[in-house]
């Protein structure tokens, strides 16, 4: 069973790559699988956002909880470009 220590250490990594780039991998059930690369951009007490950036000049941002990286929902991985500055 997750802990209140466990998932705050999930949080305190999560903020050490705020602003860097990451390739983000999220079960959406079913089968189905969603790969995407954006920008590590707020880390809150209960969930992370990502923005992604898409075609056309659009702007998505999802957010998902840290128990989703325990339960290996979601895979956060760290893009070999990371050179990105933290949002302002």
């Amino acid at each position: 069973m997750a802990t209140k220590h466990t998932l705050e250490g999930i949080r305190k990594s999560i903020e050490k790559h705020l602003g860097k780039k990451i390739i983000l991998k999220a079960n959406k059930g079913r089968k189905k699988i969603v790969v995407k690369e954006g920008v590590l951009e707020n880390a809150y007490p209960n969930v992370f956002v990502v923005r992604i950036d898409g075609n056309f000049d659009t702007t998505t941002r999802v957010s998902y909880s840290y128990s989703d990286i325990l339960t290996s929902t979601v895979k956060l991985k760290l893009s070999k470009d990371d050179i990105t500055s933290r949002p302002s």
